[in-house]
């Protein structure tokens, strides 16, 4: 911008000073929210409004605005002719904002307000739609769409080439976790989002049995509502022993398993799968005496065994040995000059 056009879109030596009148408002709104949904008073202010203005021709309200009767320019008029044409004629613009146009925008009207010279209309910024709780996430299926459509890796993986992920990122989480690392625990948690999301993504395209994250993400909602009826239902829960034993009993009811063992993922961390088999046997009342035998296996077997009836998670207590004998290593090192 030269020193020309620089002085004429301020007005620093050409405008007087005074009261202004006239209105501008600066409608934004949401791309998380359907096209349409906007709030009362955005709809009050466009239909009362002499001039709708919007610098997008594609702007996904516009034909949403236009069917329900409001006139809009796509235009994209500088502050100082919006500022002047709202002052001259005491009338009310809003202007559609947009990401791309905004900043240029509002930048000019601040140095127009700013200079002190200026006779200003009421100046407004009016949110249209709100994202709710949660809008993010449908940024991140966006971003998985275009990822999956586009990158090379992305576009070929499988539930199967991605299960070590799953593993390694809940690993991670768990670390972020006992460190109460809360920046570290953030970023965890989207990378194990990140796993749900791309998985979610892949059975999409199964040609057979597709199913998206919205199906997922509607499979756990009733299931939650299913087990928390002191929730959603007449049952009552006092104290978290009962929301425990109503989430057991209607686990119990829906799965219909033959066996306590049945639905025991073998191949997790064997401290906890031998907690959860103990947890399983004690909940179903079951006088299980741990196999003898001669070897360590069955020395751990048995004190993880214990430490599930004590309440203690022996995956949890030997990690957090091993992180003390990590520490204790690390001494070493350093007595040593290492």
């Amino acid at each position: 911008m030269n020193a020309d056009a620089s002085a004429a879109d301020t007005g620093a030596d050409a405008r007087p000073e005074g009261t202004g009148t006239g209105r501008l408002v600066l409608l934004t709104t949401s791309h998380r929210v359907a096209p349409g949904l906007l709030s009362w008073p955005a709809w009050q202010t466009l239909r009362a409004a002499d001039r709708v203005l919007c610098a997008e021709p594609d702007h996904p309200q516009l034909p949403y605005l236009r069917e329900a009767g409001v006139e809009v320019e796509t235009a994209a008029p500088t502050a100082r002719e919006l500022v002047d044409d709202c002052v001259s004629g005491d009338r009310t613009a809003v202007v559609l904002t947009s990401a791309a146009g905004e900043s240029t925008l509002t930048d000019g009207l601040a140095r127009l307000a700013g200079s002190g010279r200026e006779a200003m209309p009421d100046l407004e910024l009016l949110p249209g739609s709100y994202d709710l709780p949660g809008a993010r996430l449908l940024d991140l299926v966006q971003v998985m769409d275009q990822i999956r459509a586009e990158c090379p890796w992305s576009s070929i993986r499988t539930h199967r080439d991605l299960a070590k992920y799953g593993i390694e990122e809940a690993y991670e989480l768990v670390e972020a976790i006992e460190d109460g690392d809360r920046e570290a625990l953030r970023e965890e948690l989207g990378d194990v989002l990140l796993q749900v999301v791309f998985h979610a993504r892949i059975a999409q395209d199964d040609p057979d049995e597709p199913f998206s994250l919205d199906d997922v993400a509607g499979t756990i909602v009733d299931k939650l509502i299913r087990r928390h009826p002191h929730v959603f239902g007449e049952a009552d829960a006092a104290t978290p022993e009962d929301v425990k034993e109503h989430w057991l009993r209607t686990k119990a009811e829906e799965k219909q398993r033959t066996s306590v063992t049945e639905g025991v993922p073998l191949a997790q961390p064997a401290l906890a799968l031998t907690a959860k088999l103990a947890f399983r046997a004690r909940k179903a009342g079951l006088d299980v005496t741990p196999p003898a035998g001669d070897g360590i296996g069955y020395d751990l077997l048995a004190m993880a065994v214990r430490a599930e009836a004590d309440g203690i998670d022996p995956e949890a207590a030997l990690r957090a040995a091993a992180r003390a004998y990590r520490d204790a290593v690390l001494a070493a090192e350093g007595a040593a000059g290492r």
